[in-house]
């Protein structure tokens, strides 16, 4: 019998300098003092450096952290790959880094208690330390996203989401602009990804609410900024062509 009450979802790319800066150590350190089951599941992203063999090395000490491999498909797919392998009745996905501390899952979980389905963290337009050029992608995704999917919702990329257990396997069966056995090469921003998890989830009709969370700049790729807008605009626009034929529909 399932008693894992939160499972939790870190994605991992060549994430080596995190690790040895202690961000499992954090991370351990605030679960450990929590009166709930729960679980960490680490989806290594077919890193380059020594990442997996640190996080080996942590779990041989930590026995609530375990390591999934995949091979490098992006972060959206170590997202999917991990919640097919977790059983908590409420599931997070963070990010390694830790942009938004873990400790605020404080802020998230009681609003399961009020009948919502997904509680997504949110910077609440606040991004201190972020450059100027992230900052104007940002907006500009936002605009986009409004004029082409009207999802309603302000933050739709903070990489801190919490869902029941329910909703995800309705929700993350019917995703199609990202997923398992995509062709990636280096670090990748998937905007889309969750674009369409919110977007399918409201269309479902499981409730969703924005709450602020705390939130650090954290450089982790170098960005494009053509070819990261596009690939936003041309997720968006496969968004709106999937809903339009029906691919999301309740089945």
């Amino acid at each position: 019998m399932n008693n894992i009450y939160l499972s939790v979802i870190i994605p991992c790319y060549n994430e080596e300098r995190n690790i040895r800066l202690g961000a499992l150590e954090n991370v351990a350190h605030f679960l450990n003092k929590k009166i709930f089951p729960w679980e960490v599941l680490i989806v290594d992203d077919g890193s380059q450096d020594e990442s997996p063999d640190l996080i080996k090395k942590f779990i041989n000490e930590h026995s609530n952290f375990k390591l999934y491999t995949i091979k490098h498909q992006g972060k959206a797919s170590a997202v999917v790959a991990g919640v097919e392998n977790v059983s908590g009745e409420y599931i997070l996905f963070t990010d390694l880094d830790q942009a938004t501390p873990l400790n605020q899952i404080d802020v998230l979980l009681p609003w399961f208690n009020k009948g919502y389905d997904l509680i997504i963290g949110s910077r609440n337009n606040k991004r201190r330390g972020a450059p100027f050029l992230r900052v104007a992608m940002a907006r500009g995704f936002m605009w986009l996203r409004n004029i082409i999917l009207n999802l309603g919702i302000r933050d739709t990329q903070c990489g801190f989401k919490a869902f029941t257990k329910v909703a995800a396997n309705k929700i993350f069966p019917r995703l199609k602009v990202f997923g398992l056995n995509r062709k990636v090469h280096g670090s990748t921003v998937t905007a889309g990804f969750d674009v369409e998890l919110l977007f399918v989830a409201k269309k479902l009709g499981f409730k969703i609410v924005e709450i602020p969370v705390e939130w650090h700049y954290q450089e982790t790729r170098h960005i494009n900024a053509v070819r990261d807008s596009w690939e936003g605009l041309l997720d968006l626009v496969k968004i709106r062509l999937n809903s339009m034929l029906g691919v999301y529909e309740n089945r």
